[in-house]
């Protein structure tokens, strides 16, 4: 869905569910996680919510996920040379 929004610009929930495996209040209910995070915003254009990325506030969130990456990846190093010790 995030993909889907990054890829295609602002989409309503009809263009966000159209093909999916899951329901459109599934959707909803994770674009509303989303926007509470501060990572998408909703707006109404009309009786449509539109949805889109909040590009600045996605990278911060992927600024922090890659430490929190690069401490496991040293984590697990330690461990891996401790074990071959």
């Amino acid at each position: 869905m995030v993909v889907r929004l990054c890829t295609g610009g602002p989409m309503s929930i009809a263009r966000l569910t159209s093909g999916a495996e899951v329901t459109r209040q599934a959707i909803t209910k994770h674009l509303h996680v989303l926007a509470d995070a501060g990572l998408v915003r909703g707006s109404r254009l009309g009786r449509e919510q539109i949805w889109e990325i909040e590009p600045a506030r996605l990278q911060v969130a992927r600024r922090a996920l890659d430490h929190i990456a690069e401490q496991w990846a040293e984590a697990l190093g330690r461990l891996k040379a401790a074990l071959e010790r």
